[in-house]
């Protein structure tokens, strides 16, 4: 099994449902989904969803990732913190487009109480459906990637 059709899914408890409408969603176009929990609607501690989603893609385990919290902004800012993610977090699907096509983004974070469950299943289409543009915007990628020392 290679990375090329692995995609990591984790969210807080705050986003539970909507992540479990996205796993099979995307199932349903032919990705393998790594879905990472949680399963229980006990509070959890969204930075390490996060950074447990992150670590899958960073190393080579999964393509891409979609993370959920209740905004989408606390688990999107614990995935970028390592290294080689860069993870957006979009309310629209013109962003999740243009996070990939721009910035090659390899993960999306998503509001559980931001946006409603068939918004959020349009934003993961355009993020998936967007190929990074190269050009220009692999020299930008490079600059943010240096910024990680």
């Amino acid at each position: 099994m290679t990375a090329s059709n692995r995609i990591v899914l984790s969210s807080d408890h705050a986003a539970i449902q909507l992540r479990q409408a996205i796993a099979a969603h995307v199932t349903a176009q032919g990705w393998l989904v790594v879905d990472i929990g949680p399963t229980t609607p006990e509070s959890t501690h969204y930075p390490q969803h996060g950074e447990a989603a992150a670590q899958r893609v960073a190393s080579g385990d999964c393509r891409l990732g979609i993370i959920l919290c209740g905004t989408g902004q606390g688990i999107m800012m614990a995935a970028n913190k390592i290294k080689g993610i860069r993870c957006g977090v979009c309310a629209d699907t013109f962003s999740a487009r243009m996070i990939r096509q721009h910035n090659d983004a390899n993960m999306l974070s998503i509001g559980a109480r931001v946006v409603g469950e068939g918004l959020a299943l349009d934003i993961v289409d355009a993020f998936l459906s967007a190929r990074f543009e190269g050009g220009r915007h692999a020299t930008r990628v490079e600059m943010i990637g240096a910024l990680e020392g």
